[in-house]
């Protein structure tokens, strides 16, 4: 039986008369790549905030990595690795400052930290840059390190808020590789993205409308039943059938 790291049921986040996060149900398998879609606004980030610990919902349950969203955010934040849409390292730390810097946050010891930030520092093709400031270095670089950083610790979920933003189509497919390395590892991928693209390469997608679930499924079962070539056209069609809906 698979396990479920993710459990959500009718989730929902409100702000005074405005309801960002509208009852939204949904489970995560461990090891599984699930997609997060939405347009700005759609409700994403607000509910990525409530999953890592961040936030506190207004209704519904929710629980990440076995952990209660309402009473244990700090054992969900130690569970998780999180990489935003900016970039998330320190630009005047050099390459080996900030592996141990994030490290040392994540309560790895510091024997257990230089031993992997080795490891880690080989893998990448870094040796020569680990004593150069991470500012100096190119983006797609630096979006690859950030995302090693996110699961130095080894965690069960990791949350990719947009990680390729910017970033060039080679560097992109190389930073997938990544992310099925690290699902192949055990490790579950939590990934909002804007590239539609990249939702083909998820194992399930969700298409989140102004607060709701609209869609969840594997993207060929979505294109199939949108009777659409590929994820834009499923996203745009669900993108207008909710704005017909609210006409």
């Amino acid at each position: 039986m698979e396990e479920k790291v993710i459990e959500c049921r009718e989730l929902t986040k409100q702000f005074g008369d405005f309801i960002a996060v509208n009852k939204i149900s949904f489970d995560v398998m461990k090891g599984e790549i699930f997609g997060f879609l939405g347009a700005n606004g759609a409700g994403k980030t607000t509910a990525m905030r409530i999953l890592c610990g961040l936030s506190y919902p207004s209704s519904g349950t929710a629980a990440v990595a076995g952990f209660d969203v309402y009473k244990q955010q700090e054992s969900i934040k130690r569970n998780i690795g999180y990489m935003s849409q900016k970039f998330s390292l320190y630009e005047n730390l050099t390459v080996t400052e900030n592996i141990e810097f994030f490290g040392g946050v994540y309560g790895l010891p510091m024997q257990e930290i230089r031993r992997r930030s080795n490891d880690l520092i080989r893998t990448l093709g870094l040796t020569a840059e680990a004593k150069k400031l991470v500012g100096a270095l190119p983006l797609g670089w630096k979006q690859k390190l950030a995302f090693s950083v996110a699961i130095f610790h080894r965690p069960r979920i990791v949350f990719l808020d947009e990680p390729t933003g910017g970033v060039d189509p080679v560097t992109r497919r190389q930073f997938w590789d990544m992310i099925y390395e690290a699902a192949a590892s055990g490790i579950t991928i939590f990934v909002t993205t804007h590239y539609m693209d990249e939702a083909e390469y998820c194992n399930r997608v969700t298409v989140m409308v102004d607060g709701k679930v609209e869609a969840l499924d594997t993207p060929a079962r979505l294109k199939q039943q949108y009777q659409a070539d590929n994820m834009d056209e499923v996203f745009y069609r669900l993108a207008r059938g909710a704005k017909r809906s609210a006409d």
